[in-house]
């Protein structure tokens, strides 16, 4: 019985928390549903990413989020940038996450170039002869055959398209960590009051941290899936919002929702074009701009469910919907 009491009382101040609303009061929500954006350009200085036949990821990176951090100043004003990088440097993983946890985003957007090893061809040339022997000793002797001659090359991929990616489901356990080191970004004034007597490992506090990643998860698979979705009215392939077991350590170290955005291949020749073109970065910089005015939008009319299963690893993200188009957003037209 003593444990069931326990628990109850633990369930209802989580999910008392999650409202984040006093019944007596009504008094509004201390910040806004969409404050601080961290914006990350991949890699920098001597990390140069992905390379491509004339250029490398992390200057395409660093070129898309300056364009995009100038865009958002002035479609999206009252929301705070904060950049991870704004020249050729190379701050690391660690510094990146630390930045963003000491910010206080409400959201960290990584942006990378996606690459594919090159295809091996073979070209028949002709025929040769070749010798060769048979038998030992006295019996030994000499033959020769026509052999094919073949000239071996290699093609750039032809893999192409975009690909939004958030941390796997499996990898939970190290958004808590952020969560627990990081609370203060998750947790108003009156619930920090609330909360600074409970121990950090009581039952009270994990239900806290595990409902709170939990619905992190949720929002930024909604955002991946929005973005995913913006690409594909542009026309380009979209190889779907999906989860990442490696190479995503950042996303995990982040104490709020988290994306990656390939924002297309730079080892095909083609898009490693429109990759470094202007009308190509704008292009995912307007991507970008309406996903986050969607995302937006969902946060506050509170219209991003929870998952409806937990999803295996290397997969589609599924059955999260995206977030919901703003009726107004969507009768005033495009800027140029």
């Amino acid at each position: 019985m003593k444990k069931i009491v326990v628990f109850g009382v633990a369930w209802l101040f989580c999910t008392s928390f999650i409202t984040l609303k006093d019944p007596e009061n009504d008094v509004p929500p201390q910040r806004r549903a969409l404050h601080t954006i961290i914006i990350d350009a991949g890699h920098g200085g001597r990390d140069e990413g992905a390379p491509g036949a004339y250029s490398f990821e992390k200057n395409i990176c660093l070129a898309i989020a300056l364009k995009l951090q100038q865009k958002m100043a002035e479609e999206l004003p009252e929301i705070n940038v904060v950049m991870t990088r704004t020249t050729d440097s190379y701050p690391s993983l660690y510094e990146r996450a630390d930045l963003a946890n000491r910010s206080k985003g409400d959201l960290f957007l990584s942006i990378h170039c996606n690459s594919a090893d090159p295809h091996r061809e073979r070209e028949l040339l002709g025929y040769k002869t070749e010798t060769y022997y048979k038998g030992k000793g006295k019996n030994r002797k000499k033959y020769t055959r026509k052999v094919p001659n073949y000239r071996y090359y290699t093609v750039p991929s032809t893999a192409k398209g975009t690909e939004t990616y958030i941390w796997a489901a499996h990898k939970n356990e190290a958004k808590e960590v952020a969560m627990r080191e990081n609370e203060s970004l998750y947790m108003d004034s009156a619930t920090t009051a609330q909360m600074k007597d409970f121990d950090p490992e009581s039952p009270q506090k994990r239900i806290l941290y595990t409902l709170k990643t939990r619905q992190y998860f949720d929002r930024s698979a909604s955002l991946a899936l929005t973005v995913e979705d913006e690409f594909s009215k542009v026309g380009r392939i979209s190889r779907e919002a999906r989860q990442r077991q490696v190479g995503i350590w950042v996303l995990q170290a982040t104490a709020m929702p988290s994306i990656l955005i390939e924002t297309g291949y730079i080892s095909n020749p083609e898009e490693e074009e429109y990759l470094n073109s202007e009308k190509g970065q704008n292009e995912i910089v307007d991507v970008i701009i309406k996903s986050l005015k969607r995302y937006r939008y969902s946060l506050e009319n509170r219209l991003i469910p929870p998952a409806a299963a937990t999803l295996a690893a290397d997969t589609a993200v599924g059955t999260i919907p995206p977030a919901a188009v703003d009726s107004t957003e969507a009768a005033t037209p495009a800027s140029n």
